[in-house]
């Protein structure tokens, strides 16, 4: 794989890393839980047809500025700047996990930010009936198997890029989960069912089969609140970051919805 191009954007003050790559129409990434330390397949099949921006969420790899953000408004406002300076106001979006749920809150809060929406299990839902698995809580050898159907796929995620440092490389990956717990923590949920009917994008719900981490039954959910205007497809193999089980089959999914 050849390397994306890297710029930096400022957020509140603070740098965070934005990836881009591809050419043609532009789509924007949201990375889930543990963000994008590094590229991956599934961006270079979507970068075949299109132009993919992928920017890092404060506190995620790549990025800073977590500790600021003490609320869900304050991520909010933050994640539509680093959208607006990742040159993003009006391309298609999409989101996987924890970044899936900021991408439906742009969607539904700054309508003509978003064109198309593709939402992969993403957080901001709790159904105490059906309760979502608390990332938060395992022990860490049991993250890769909760994460992906095919838990090599997480640890190639995680593991440490050729000429990282090896003292800085755990605390940048322990920040990415702290970034996560201080916009999601406890369970996940955002209230974000309270907004899905002001989604006006065309949407995109995509559920691996084998996600152990957020109940498929969330996705009826999604449909529901967003209404007429979304589709749901569950892609065989797959576990909560369906991306990574099946990123072939992801980005086709992806791109037939787009097309």
């Amino acid at each position: 794989m050849s390397e994306p191009q890297t710029l930096t954007v400022d957020v509140n003050g603070f740098p965070c890393r934005v990836w881009r790559k591809g050419s043609g129409p532009k789509i924007g990434f949201l990375a889930g839980f543990g963000g994008q330390p590094r590229w991956i397949p599934f961006l270079d099949e979507l970068a075949r047809t299109r132009t993919v921006i992928v920017p890092s969420l404060p506190g995620f790899p790549g990025a800073t500025g977590h500790t600021v953000l003490d609320n869900h408004l304050d991520w909010v406002i933050a994640v539509r700047e680093l959208l607006r300076r990742a040159d993003l106001t009006g391309a298609d979006l999409a989101g996987s996990s924890v970044g899936g749920a900021f991408a439906a809150d742009m969607a539904a809060i700054f309508p003509g930010l978003v064109k198309r929406l593709v939402l992969i299990a993403p957080f901001g839902l709790f159904d105490e009936k059906d309760p979502a698995t608390d990332p938060w809580a395992q022990r860490s050898e049991n993250v890769a198997g909760l994460m992906c159907a095919q838990p090599d796929n997480w640890k190639s995620l995680v593991e440490m890029p050729a000429g990282a440092n090896s003292v800085e490389w755990p605390i940048e990956m322990t920040r990415a989960s702290e970034a996560a717990a201080r916009a999601f923590w406890p369970l996940g949920n955002t209230q974000l069912a309270k907004r899905l009917p002001l989604i006006e994008a065309p949407t995109l719900i995509l559920w691996g089969d084998q996600d152990r981490v957020v109940p498929r039954s969330y996705a009826d959910v999604f449909a529901k609140g967003i209404a007429g205007r979304s589709l749901v497809k569950t892609i065989a193999g797959a576990g909560h970051l369906a991306h990574l089980d099946q990123p072939q089959a992801v980005a086709v999914a992806i791109e037939s919805f787009l097309a």
